[in-house]
C-alpha cells in the first residue's frame, strides 16, 4: 500500500498519495448517488403491502404485479416505442446538424450552435407548457407522435454535444481525401467520417432513448389515455397511493438503462481495439 501511494498518478508526477483528498471526495459522492437505488431495489422484493426497508419478508409479488397489469404493460410499451422513435429521429437529424456545423465557415455557426442546445439550458416545465398550448392547436395532444416530437427536441443537445466532440477529433482530411478522388460528399461521409464516428453514434443513439425513456415533466402535460408514459403512471401512482410496484418498476428500469450503457462500452472498446 505505502508502495502505491508513491506511484504517479498522472504525467505530472502527482502521486496518489497526494491525491488521496480526491479519491475520497469522490467515493463520497459515488455513494450518495448510489444510496437511493440501493435502497430502492431491496424495497422492490418486500412482501409489505407499503414501501418498507429493510424489507421483513421477501417476495416477488410486486414483479408479478407490474407484468400482470394491462395498464402498466400498456404504459412500458409507449415508453419503449416513444424511446425507440426519439432515437431514430434525434440520432440522425442531430448527426447531420453537428457535421453541417463542423464543416460550415460562416460566422454565425457558434449562435446556431447555442440555439440547438436551447433545449438543454430551458427549464423542462417551459417546454412542457409550450408544448401542451401548440399541441392543442395541432390537435396532436395525448398521441406517439407529439410525444416523440417533443423528446426529439429534448434529446438533440445531447446528440449535437456526443457527435461534435467526435468531429472534432476527426481528421477532416482524410474525407477531403476521398472527395478529391471523385466521391460525392454524401459517399465520403458516409464511407469515411461515419465509420470513424460510429463510436459517438451509438452512444448518442443511447442517450436519446434513455432521455425519452426516463423524462416525467413534459409526458406528465402532453401524454395520457392509451399514450401515457411509465414514468408519468409511476408519478400518478406515487402521488395517488404508495405502490411498491413503482419500487419493481425502478429496479427494472435501472438494470435495463445500466445494461445499455456498459453494451455501449463494450461496442466502443471493442470498436476501437481499446
Amino acid at each position: 500500500m505505502p508502495g502505491w501511494f508513491g506511484k504517479s498518478a498522472t504525467e505530472t508526477q502527482i502521486t496518489h498519495g497526494q491525491r488521496l483528498w480526491l479519491y475520497i471526495f469522490a467515493g463520497i459522492v459515488m455513494a450518495l448517488l448510489l444510496a437511493p437505488t440501493l435502497i430502492v431495489i431491496p424495497m422492490s422484493f418486500s412482501d409489505s403491502q407499503y414501501l418498507e426497508f429493510p424489507p421483513r419478508e421477501w417476495s416477488l409479488r410486486w414483479y408479478e404485479n407490474y407484468f400482470g397489469s394491462v395498464e402498466w404493460m400498456q404504459a412500458t410499451a409507449t415508453s419503449l416505442k416513444a424511446g425507440l422513435f426519439t432515437m431514430l429521429v434525434a440520432t440522425p437529424v442531430g448527426t447531420l446538424a453537428a457535421y453541417g456545423l463542423h464543416t460550415a465557415r460562416v460566422a454565425f455557426v457558434r449562435a446556431t450552435f447555442a440555439l440547438l442546445i436551447t433545449p438543454m439550458m430551458v427549464p423542462v416545465v417551459l417546454i412542457a407548457i409550450g408544448a401542451f398550448y401548440a399541441y392543442v392547436q395541432m390537435d396532436i395532444l395525448y398521441t406517439l407522435t407529439g410525444l416523440v416530437m417533443a423528446h426529439t427536441v429534448m434529446a438533440l443537445p445531447l446528440v449535437l454535444i456526443v457527435i461534435g466532440s467526435a468531429l472534432k477529433s476527426f481528421d477532416m482530411d482524410l474525407e477531403q481525401a476521398a472527395r478529391s478522388l471523385g466521391a460525392p460528399r454524401w459517399q465520403a461521409f458516409l464511407t469515411i467520417t461515419l465509420p470513424q464516428i460510429r463510436f459517438a453514434v451509438v452512444t448518442s443513439a443511447l442517450l436519446a432513448f434513455l432521455t425519452s425513456f426516463d423524462e416525467v415533466v413534459v409526458a406528465m402535460f402532453i401524454s395520457g389515455g392509451d399514450n401515457a408514459t411509465l414514468t408519468r403512471n409511476m408519478f400518478n401512482s406515487l402521488r395517488d397511493q404508495i405502490d411498491p410496484t413503482i419500487a419493481a418498476i425502478s429496479t427494472i428500469m435501472i438494470v435495463v438503462t445500466t445494461l445499455m450503457m456498459v453494451l455501449a462500452q463494450v461496442f466502443g472498446k471493442r470498436r476501437t481495439g481499446g
